[in-house]
């Protein structure tokens, strides 16, 4: 099967119907590709990483399913094992350990990029444009402030890889304005 990137939007389309999903993937995309750049890395099969690193979690949800079920969809189409690893390795409770430059990259960019919209989201203008690093870090203080998202990730996940941490929020942030328009993040016109 070739695994091209828009088979690859096919198959999330195909399992997530959620458009906050589907820009949380199209955002982890956006920077997958830029890491891949910064690690000499190929932009499309991290890319698609970065897309496919979700995709069965509306259907398999919990931490006994997910990422396990896409992992074996994605088997089954004979996806290469990089990208299983990486996927398998985004998710610390399944205990895979991240060997690749991808994997950690995927590491490092999931739970950023998803606490980045939230930061985004809470600006008047909700323009990626006007994020800065230390709008990040003051909000990644704030407990309650989208508390799902697990803090411990994302500090671990930039000691892996030896990233400054003002650096890497800017990186999340430039990557995230390359796609703002296609996930929610242009901002909204002052009226």
């Amino acid at each position: 099967m070739v695994h091209d990137r828009q088979s690859a939007w096919d198959l999330l389309c195909e399992y997530t119907v959620s458009e906050s999903l589907r820009k949380h993937a199209l955002g982890v995309e956006a920077a997958m590709r830029a890491m891949a750049i910064k690690y000499d890395g190929d932009p499309n099969i991290w890319g698609i990483t970065g897309l496919l690193h979700d995709f069965d979690y509306e259907k398999y949800p919990t931490a006994d399913e997910h990422p396990y079920k896409g992992v074996e969809i994605l088997k089954a189409l004979d996806y290469p094992q990089e990208i299983l690893d990486a996927i398998m390795g985004h998710a610390e409770y399944t205990g895979v350990e991240r060997k690749t430059l991808m994997a950690k990259s995927l590491f490092a960019v999931d739970e950023l990029v998803g606490f980045t919209f939230a930061v985004t989201y809470v600006r008047p203008s909700k323009a990626i444009l006007e994020v800065k690093p230390k709008s990040i870090r003051k909000k990644l203080k704030q407990k309650s402030f989208a508390a799902s998202v697990n803090r411990d990730d994302i500090v671990q996940s930039m000691q892996e890889l030896e990233l400054d941490e003002n650096e890497h929020f800017q990186f999340v942030i430039d990557a995230l304005c390359g796609v703002a328009e296609d996930v929610g993040l242009a901002g909204i016109a002052p009226e």
